[in-house]
């Protein structure tokens, strides 16, 4: 009977019942012989082969028990492993569940292991040799765990071997050449790991293979001439490696007119030489990077016959010579990077041709003469760089023209005359200096006023151009002129002496009065709520509303205060404002004709006045003007946006991952708080409204200004978010958002966070979900996350691929399909359960909605 036990335990791992198949009613009760035990198992896997069995996880299954080879290599691949979490112990020593779905990463067919998948998995240790021993094995993916060791030379003796995936792992050696040997091939990705040598030329002997990755290596040597005439390579990956040496200039298929690449990235390595013709031949380019390398000599015009290429990277580069005119037929461009390197001779006239281009920068170059006024045209452009090169003549007026501006620099050439009055509003003083006689960009730049030249003398006075003034008559009216300025000066200092101490006076009275009542009240030392301290502007007419805050002041102080544009957007201006005691608030000027009435805005700023939560910038004051006015005062943020934290940083500072994921709670709870408890739909969500506080807590701002606004003004915001890809599929036809789109822009942000990428980026044509959900579609995880994240893989893997899961869940095309910001909260917090650190101000007044 135990011999009996032992076999049916072996079988019962199977989602059906044995014993069905083998006795009858009250057979329990029979003895049953070894014979007819025999014969039942016989007939058991008769059975299985013949009506094909669904295994318990869904997985389809012909029902034949893995081969006895097969097995052994299994057994011989996990001993080589080291798995810490256990992700293997559904690999018993049975083999039975192998093929039928109970082995964790494995599919089978006709009994043979076809697949091999275990991504993610903290997995260390070696792959075995043999794994050679898979004649049916098709795919191999591995990536993204600390395997070390050389990649087995046995790959390359599996013949229907389709894709190997080895990326973000710690593989060390050469590249072998046997894996030439694999007819099939597909896809070879084995980026970011330590592997050195050569590589080898037989790698694309298979005429399927269309996507190789080995970026982020050490790898030396040339490229292989038989890369460059591969008939079926789609892409094409060897950056970040130590390759040297010329790029070959075969690009053509040896004659054969290749037209597969789509896709050839070669930054960093140390290529010398000049930029290959050929290169001209890959008629389906859609992207060129060669930038940070050590190419000499001229962009070939060949380059010009690239109908389709979007981005272009020649960068960090010692390429001379001018632009050629065929760059102008570069119709579909989107991104032109030229930094960095010794080209001369004027920006074509003509490049407003490239009515696609979105970044184009040529900083740090020997252009020269003017600044094409077509520029302007280019209606598209987001970045323009022109900084550190010998232009000239003024900035053209038609640049204050371009919609979509964000980025500017002509630092540093030979400019001169005012800067257009919108690109002063627009950037700060670094984006003109160094030009000596460019004016009007700052208080420092003043632009000289106009001499007003004098009338001619009329021909009928002769006598009254009289005799010239004597030395004592110039004296005496330049004694007299100093004279009238000295007493004009001493009456505006007494004026403001005046002023300032009757409005001191005005404060002392306030003051005593506003004690007076709270006395009056039995309270004491009670700070005021919104709308009990209110003041007077001065002699300006106007009401300043003021609620709690660290900072008082009158109204004289906020509009004499020294002010600077941060920023523009649909619902106004906003300024850094520095007081006279030095304090700095943040101002935000509302446009004029589109606020609600007086009695209405009222009533939901007091109301926006009272929100607060340790991740929402508070509303501290709020001024109306006697001409309509409006002035919102908020905490002023150093850090500044998440926006700018994210992309406008230095390569030296790296964002870790325990602050991005303090980042996306803090961004949560705020949005938490404002669904749950102040009833308040954002409706305009992206990085740049989300501000970072000293200790880089994140705090949104702009949320419930859709109140304050009339219904055109909202619809332009909602407009301008689906312009910078935050904008919830839905609202282009419902106009009106709700807590699905404002989950919709939270897990854009999150995306955000993950892949370092703005959502305004372009990307082969679509916005960050969907780019986001075709990488992880075709398995290219380590594309999707920030390089600086991946190098903490091993430790921050499942916690990268589960934010990952539930920002593209936010994402959902379909509203109700999303989770509801609680639920997104609450699988942050399981993700990485860590206590989220908190900004000191307006945390008691209202505690965390995770606090509860």
């Amino acid at each position: 009977m135990e011999a009996k036990d032992r076999i049916f335990s072996k079988f019962e791992t199977y989602p059906f019942r044995i014993k069905e198949f083998l006795t009858r009613e009250g057979a329990g009760r029979c003895i049953i012989s070894k014979r007819l035990l025999l014969f039942g198992q016989l007939f058991l896997l008769f059975q299985l082969i013949i009506s094909g069995i669904q295994p318990a996880l869904g997985q389809d299954w012909d029902g034949i028990i893995i081969t006895a080879a097969d097995f052994q290599a299994l057994q011989a691949f996990k001993q080589e492993l080291v798995d810490p979490k256990g992700f293997l112990r559904s690999w018993n020593d049975s083999g039975f569940g192998a093929c039928s779905g109970g082995w964790l990463g494995i599919k089978c067919a006709q009994g043979q292991v076809i697949v091999i998948q275990l991504p993610w998995r903290g997995l260390g240790g070696r792959i075995t040799e043999k794994i050679g021993q898979f004649q049916s094995l098709r795919k191999l993916s591995l990536h993204d765990n600390v395997i070390g060791g050389s990649i087995p030379s046995t790959l390359g003796l599996i013949p229907n071997l389709r894709g190997l995936q080895l990326f973000n792992n710690k593989l060390s050696g050469s590249i072998p050449a046997s894996l030439g040997l694999c007819p099939l091939f597909q896809t070879l990705d084995l980026s970011n790991n330590s592997l050195s040598g050569t590589i080898p030329p037989s790698l694309v002997n298979s005429t399927k293979l269309y996507r190789l990755n080995l970026s982020h290596n050490s790898l030396s040597g040339s490229i292989p001439t038989s890369l460059t005439q591969s008939p079926s390579l789609i892409f094409l990956d060897l950056k970040y490696n130590n390759l040297s040496g010329s790029i070959p200039d075969s690009w053509d298929g040896n004659g054969k007119r290749l037209f597969q690449l789509q896709f050839l990235t070669l930054d960093h390595n140390s290529f010398t030489g000049s930029i290959p013709a050929s290169l001209g031949k890959l008629n389906e380019l859609l992207e060129l990077s060669l930038g940070h390398n050590q190419m000499t000599g001229v962009i070939p015009s060949d380059i010009g016959r690239l109908s389709r290429l979007r981005a272009l990277d020649l960068s960090y580069n010692a390429i001379n010579g001018s632009l050629p005119d065929s760059f102008l037929n570069l119709s579909s461009i989107v991104v032109l990077n030229l930094e960095s390197n010794q080209l001369d001779n004027q920006i074509p006239a003509a490049i407003n041709k490239l009515q696609k281009l979105t970044i184009l920068n040529l900083r740090s170059n020997h252009f020269s003469g003017d600044i094409p006024v077509t520029i302007g045209n280019i209606s598209s452009l987001r970045q323009l760089d022109l900084a550190h090169n010998n232009l000239s003549g003024e900035i053209p007026a038609s640049l204050d023209d371009l919609p979509n501006l964000s980025a500017f620099n002509v630092s540093y050439n030979n400019l001169s005359g005012p800067v257009p009055t919108h690109l002063v509003r627009e950037f700060n003083s670094s984006a003109f200096v160094g030009n000596l006689q460019l004016c009007g960009y700052s208080a420092s730049t003043p632009c000289p006023i106009s001499p007003v030249t004098p009338a001619a003398p009329s021909r009928e006075t002769p006598r009254k151009q009289g005799r010239k003034l004597s030395t004592k008559d110039v004296i005496l009216i330049a004694g007299g002129t100093l004279l009238i300025i000295l007493v004009l000066l001493c009456c505006i200092l007494l004026c403001c002496l005046i002023r300032k101490r009757s409005a001191a006076k005005a404060g002392k009275d306030g003051e005593a009065t506003g004690r007076a009542g709270a006395a009056a009240r039995g309270e004491k030392g009670v700070p005021p709520t919104a709308g009990e301290v209110e003041a007077a502007g001065g002699d300006t007419g106007g009401k300043l509303v003021h609620f709690d805050g660290p900072i008082v002041f009158t109204a004289d102080d906020l509009l004499c205060a020294t002010a600077e544009i941060m920023g523009k957007s649909t619902y106004g201006t906003v300024y850094k404002a520095t007081l006279e005691e030095g304090d700095q608030v943040a101002v935000k000027r509302l446009r004029e004709k589109i606020t609600r009435g007086q009695r209405e805005f009222e009533n939901e700023v007091n109301i926006l006045g009272k929100i607060r939560h340790p991740n929402l910038l508070a509303l501290r004051a709020y001024y109306m003007g006697p001409k309509g006015e409006k002035l919102l005062v908020f905490d002023y943020m150093p850090k500044g946006s998440l926006a700018t934290f994210l992309h406008a940083r230095g390569p030296d500072t790296p964002i870790d991952w325990v602050t991005r994921m303090r980042i996306a709670k803090g961004t949560a709870r705020g949005l938490l708080f404002l669904h749950t408890n102040a009833n308040v739909i954002h409706g305009n969500l992206t990085s740049s409204n989300v501000l970072l506080d000293d200790n880089t807590n994140a705090k949104i701002a702009d949320y419930g200004l859709s109140r304050l606004m009339t219904a055109a003004a909202n619809a332009n915001v909602i407009a301008t978010a689906g312009a910078l890809g935050y904008r919830a599929p839905e609202l282009s036809k419902l106009k009106k958002a709700n807590t699905k789109t404002d989950v919709y822009s939270l897990g854009v942000i999150i995306l955000e966070l993950l892949t370092g990428k703005s959502p305004g980026e372009a990307m082969n044509g679509v916005d960050l979900p969907q780019w986001v959900a075709s990488i992880v579609k075709e398995e290219w995880t380590n594309e999707v996350f920030d390089l600086e994240l991946m190098r903490d893989a091993s430790v921050i893997g499942d916690e990268l691929l589960n934010t990952l899961k539930l920002a593209l869940h936010c994402v959902d095309p379909s509203p109700s399909a999303r989770p509801e910001v609680q639920q997104v909260l609450q699988q942050l917090e399981e993700i990485r359960p860590e206590t989220a650190t908190r900004s000191g101000d307006d945390g008691a007044a209202a505690p965390s909605a995770s606090d509860d």
